[in-house]
């Protein structure tokens, strides 16, 4: 998995950098299959923002958070891009035992 940190007015810190890498392994223990992650972080007078785009294989995910705190939008962001991610692989999982895929099922 790649993972890209950028910052729009902002001094990314080693501490940031390792704080968001540390966050996003919980979302790539969750799905395998994450090809890069994009994290962007922005700072508007009070406002701090965080973004990120995950590519995995034939899904991209995007989530985006504003808080006070840049740590607080970090987790805001990793809860929102895990969610989406457990939602996505819960969709993938099939949950009919013993029976086939519908296109697999003949109708008489």
């Amino acid at each position: 998995m790649q993972l890209t940190i950028s910052g729009h007015q902002i001094d990314l810190t080693d501490s940031m950098k390792n704080y968001i890498g540390e966050k996003m392994q919980r979302i790539e223990r969750h799905f395998d299959h994450l090809n890069s992650i994009d994290v962007v972080l922005h700072v508007e007078k009070i406002h701090h923002k965080a973004e990120a785009t995950v590519n995995a294989k034939g899904i991209t995910l995007h989530a985006h958070a504003d808080s006070d705190n840049m740590y607080a939008s970090i987790d805001t962001l990793t809860d929102r891009l895990d969610s989406q991610v457990r939602k996505h692989k819960e969709k993938l999982t099939d949950h009919h035992r013993g029976t086939a895929p519908l296109k697999e099922q003949s109708f008489s």
